[in-house]
């Protein structure tokens, strides 16, 4: 039998980074991976002058995934959003109006009412509740009011959870705002507290790509370990031996001392089926949206009610449009289009319309080209360069998600060192998971 000090399961962003932490310290680690090729969705497509995202097109560098970048070598590969990013938009009755991002575009903003603005400052004077039992919707109106939860949080949840406000749990979406509630007894007051006592490591703030794209990222990451990463290798049974662990592999059996986890909720599920039905139960109860991710080149030539400008635009509910979204991606980053054009990821399913999957692409087309009329009187001059279906695309944490991850951990207590990690673990975005990534594999060192 072959044997290897830690295994990770899954070469995606939280199992490339757990990989990357522990090589770097000198453990002897090995990386199965069922896809040919590692990042999970994290690829990009060079093509005609295209450098195109087929999975998450931008993060954010939280503190960890910073530490992280910077042990591994990799933060000079990273390329930051033009400061034109800073400008993003929210369709508003048909329109797009810009997102206040500071004191003066806040008191003008028509996204809000005056109550809707006063109701909003009197959020220290709210009484304590409790967040972590409560949905997104809830939670904010709460706090902030029912405006800035229809009019500001809501879309906020379509760009990242492709979601809904009532489903989703504040606890899961929102913790430090829930965390900051119960240390000041208000978001404005936790928050100061928090700040003052300094305890969160920085990050890099705006949002943040790659030279080569997501995937670039992922193949930088994943270039070091070598004959470590194995592709096209599934894990088809994880099972304990003592004090070790026991994996069955495409390539035969393999012993492990420590092992990270870090594969979708199903696979998990899978998994965890013999070592711990309890654990499998809750990774197999976790809920995804399916989303589609379409390229676009468009021509900048023709005449538009609204300039390609900015991060991209968000699309309300209340719209009655099918779009959740569009980056302008050639505005967020050089090097992403042809010359004499701009490229436009658009989004398009989630909660909103889940059939979208299944959809043909001239009725995606069709969808989306009514939403850009409509956004930015965007007419013609449109080429589908590449149509992305993702059937489980985004987490949907509910209220309880974090007490039931809590109870999948302990569930897995007494085992041979293992750690479970990933974005239906730790949080969606990649700067998350990443850090994440990085955070078990420490725990796993301190383990022994």
């Amino acid at each position: 039998m072959d044997r290897v000090d830690t295994v990770v399961i899954g070469a995606g962003a939280a199992g490339l980074a757990a990989a990357r932490t522990l090589l770097v310290r000198g453990v002897d680690v090995r990386v199965y991976e069922a896809a040919d090729h590692a990042g999970g969705v994290m690829q990009s497509v060079h093509e005609d002058g295209f450098l195109y995202e087929l999975g998450p097109n931008t993060f954010r560098v939280s503190g960890p995934a910073l530490a992280l970048f910077r042990e591994i070598g990799l933060e000079a590969a990273l390329v930051k959003a033009s400061p034109a990013s800073r400008k993003r938009f929210l369709l508003h009755q048909g329109s797009l109006v810009p997102v206040p991002m500071d004191p003066v575009t806040f008191a003008t903003s028509p996204l809000l009412t005056a109550k809707g603005k006063l109701r909003l400052f009197a959020e220290p004077f709210i009484r304590r509740g409790d967040g972590e039992n409560e949905s997104v919707a809830a939670f904010t109106t709460r706090r902030l009011g029912h405006e800035v939860t229809e009019g500001l949080i809501s879309p906020f949840l379509i760009g990242v959870y492709s979601g809904d406000e009532n489903q989703l749990g504040a606890g899961a979406v929102f913790p430090s705002l829930v965390e900051a509630e119960q240390l000041g007894g208000s978001i404005l007051v936790g928050s100061l507290r928090r700040r003052m006592r300094g305890t969160e490591a920085p990050g890099a703030p705006g949002s943040w790509s790659a030279s080569g794209g997501m995937g670039g990222l992922a193949t930088q990451m994943a270039m070091p370990l070598g004959e470590a990463l194995r592709l096209s290798c599934a894990v088809r049974s994880l099972n304990r031996d003592g004090d070790h662990w026991r994996l069955e592999t495409n390539e035969g059996e393999v012993e492990a001392r420590r092992v990270v986890c870090a594969v979708p909720a199903p696979a998990a599920a899978r998994l965890f089926s013999e070592l711990s039905p309890d654990a499998a139960r809750i990774a197999d109860a976790i809920e995804f949206v399916p989303v589609v991710s379409v390229q676009l080149s468009v021509d900048p030539t023709l005449t538009l009610t609204h300039p390609v400008e900015g991060f991209g635009f968000l699309v309300p509910r209340e719209e009655q449009l099918d779009l959740l979204g569009a980056l302008f991606m050639s505005r967020l980053f050089p090097g992403r289009a042809a010359p004499g054009r701009e490229l436009i990821t658009a989004m398009i399913g989630g909660r909103r319309w889940p059939g979208a999957v299944d959809a043909p692409e001239d009725e995606l087309q069709a969808r989306i080209a009514k939403a850009l009329d409509r956004a930015l009187g965007l007419r013609g001059g449109i080429e589908p360069l590449a149509y992305t279906r993702h059937r489980q695309a985004i987490c949907q944490p509910g209220v309880g998600h974090r007490p039931a991850i809590a109870k999948l951990r302990a569930a897995l207590v007494g085992l041979p060192p293992l750690e479970v990690v990933g974005s239906w673990v730790d949080g969606v975005s990649v700067g998350d998971t990443l850090g994440a990534g990085r955070a078990a594999a420490l725990r796993l060192m301190e383990a022994g």
